[in-house]
Parts: structure tokens; sequence; C-alpha cells
């Protein structure tokens, strides 16, 4: 029976990925899989998380249990929140696995219906340095937009600190529902205006009604457990409100197919901006590659200027990773470029961005 995810009770968390000693299932992608999850995503963000990650980076029997899944659905993200969804206890990993086992068949059902769709608002306070930058009207597109939350970075208020102090923004004349904050390494990054949305649209594989409360709820089961992420579900409610008000248009279908007929219903006087957060990651090599080409000819295909926004981890395109440099941290932060070319890291939930790694 799944339960509100209201109704889950924490609890405290105290063991780290070090409760799991030796290396994970050798020779196993997905076993590799798990464990970079836990050391280099949820590591200092989500210890619980971490926890489960690298527990069943050294389970052969879970995950084998995951193996059964189709490949697209071995997320860690979705299989912990399918299993949360499900009322697992919120318990370090031996009494975590416990439950897993034993309730594998409710958890699969939830992991082959659902998806992971982090809508993650926060991300628009990344986005901002650069869209504030474009002059003149822009039209937004965002491949991989779940409710299209990230839709409506004119709608929201920021705070940004950084060396030279606290910059904010917010829309003029209205009283924002959602503030997002952010850390710059600079100062000069902070955005000075908001940008001038003329249209905004997005596509998505299983599009979400921000007015649907139990596919909000799936979203903020999405969320990671742990202080750090609280503010997070706070964020998605405020952005849910405001979407449901005003619903964006979200064209269902896979972003290689639909991205240029949308594109192309842009209004022709507005810079068209195409962005995406932690999207790519979810297609293969030559999928990701199709998909840079599409975006290279789009401008000349649809007769507009357009520019390509894109937060990703490293390893999507070898292009971009060919010119990020080598010895850089990028643990919980994307790589963000525009029209290929990386200019910043983006944390992976928005609380940072850092262009000083990428001055020459």
């Amino acid at each position: 029976m799944r339960v509100s995810p209201a109704r889950r009770t924490v609890t405290a968390m105290a063991s780290t990925a070090s409760s799991h000693p030796g290396s994970p299932v050798p020779d196993d992608p997905l076993a590799a899989t798990y464990d970079e999850f836990g050391r280099r995503w949820a590591h200092g963000t989500s210890p619980l998380y971490e926890d489960w990650a690298t527990g069943i980076a050294r389970d052969a029997e879970v995950l084998g249990l995951i193996r059964t899944l189709p490949a697209p659905k071995r997320q860690p993200n979705l299989v912990f929140a399918a299993a949360r969804w499900e009322g697992a206890p919120l318990d370090p990993y031996p009494a975590w696995r416990e439950w897993l086992t034993a309730h594998w068949t409710q958890v699969a059902e939830t992991a082959l219906e659902r998806a992971t769709q982090t809508n993650e608002v926060n991300r628009c306070a990344t986005l901002m340095p650069v869209m504030s930058q474009i002059d003149g009207p822009v039209a937004l597109l965002e491949v991989g937009t779940a409710a299209g939350l990230c839709l409506y970075p004119d709608r929201y208020a920021y705070r940004y600190d950084s060396p030279g102090g606290e910059r904010t923004l917010a829309p003029t004349g209205a009283t924002a529902a959602v503030t997002l904050a952010c850390r710059l390494d600079d100062a000069d990054s902070a955005p000075t205006r908001l940008p001038d949305v003329a249209w905004r649209a997005g596509i998505d594989l299983a599009p979400i009604d921000a007015g649907d409360a139990d596919a909000v709820a799936w979203l903020e089961t999405l969320i990671w457990p742990g202080p750090d992420h609280d503010a997070r579900r706070a964020r998605l409610r405020g952005a849910a409100s405001l979407a449901a008000a005003d619903p964006p248009r979200i064209v269902r279908g896979d972003l290689l197919e639909r991205l240029e007929p949308l594109a192309a219903d842009a209004p022709a006087e507005a810079t068209l901006v195409v962005f995406h957060s932690a999207v790519l990651l979810y297609l293969d090599a030559a999928q990701r590659r199709r998909f840079a080409d599409v975006i290279a000819a789009l401008g000349t295909r649809t007769g507009r200027r357009v520019v390509w926004l894109s937060n990703e981890t490293l390893g999507t395109l070898p292009e971009i990773d060919a010119r990020v440099p080598a010895d850089l941290d990028t643990h919980h932060r994307f790589v963000q470029t525009v029209d290929g070319v990386p200019v910043a890291l983006a944390n992976q939930h928005g609380a940072t961005y850092e262009t000083v790694p990428f001055r020459t």
C-alpha cells in the first residue's frame, strides 16, 4: 500500500558508506553505477542515500533484483523513490534491505510505472546568469521538463551570495511565491535583470500536471532525504502552485523527435533558448550525439536565433569533456555549457554556481 510522503517518519541516519567495507561487486556495471551514485552524488548531501547505494553496490542479491527491471528503470534515484513511495523505512541499509527484499514486487511495479523526473526549480538560479544576458525577448524550450517548473525563471525571486555581498532580484510589481538561493564564486556572475519571456514550452516523455496532487507527491518523493533537502520540498510546492495556476505547454514525446517541430512554433522575433538539466545522461552515446547535431542545425532549420544552455554531468559529450580542466572537481556539479562551450560548474540542485575555473 502506498503511503503519503507526509506520513512517513524519518529515522535518524548516523551510518555512512564507511559501514560497507570492501569493494563493489567486481566486473558489474550496475554495482559501479550504485557505488558512484553513493560516493560521487549522495556523499555529503544525503547520508542515507549514500548508505543505501554503496550497500547495494556490494550486495549481489539486491543487484540481481534490480537487474530484473529494464535498464532505464535501474537508476538509484528511481529505485529509492519507488521504495519510499511504497512505505520503506528511512533506516540504515541492513534494515532497509530487509524491507526491500520483502516488498520487492510492489517496489518494482512502482519503478515500472513511474519515472525519474527531478523537477528541481532551484536550477533556475544557475540558468539565470546566462538567460539574463540575452538581449530582447526569449522563447524558452526545456527538454525533459517534467511539470515545467523551470519554465518560469521570470516569476521567481533570487538571492545570490557572493564574495561581493548579497544580490537580490525579483519580478517587478509582484510578490514571488518562491525565492531561489545560490552562492556564486564571483560577484560579476550575478544577474541584474529577469529575462523577457515571450513564449515557453517543454518536452517530456511523461509530462506532469502540476495541479495533480498525486503527481506532485511523486516529485516530492524523488527529493532525497536529509536536512540539506528540506528547503527543496518547500520550493517544489510553491513552484507547483504557480505552474498549476498558469499551466505551461508541454508536448509529450521523445526529445529527438519533438524538438524541431516545437522549436518552429516559437515566435520568430524571440531568441530561442533550448535548455535542460540532467537529461542527456538518460540517453546513450549515439542519442546524445544525435541531439547535439540536431541542436547545431536548429537555428538554420527553423530560421531563428538559438542558444543552447545545458547543465549536464561530465562524460556527456567528449568534445565538452575535452575543454574541462582535467583536475577540476565535478562532484555534485553539472558542467554548464552555452552552445557547447563550458562556462561554469552548476550544483546539481542549484545551490552554487562557479565560473572562475573556466576563466582564461
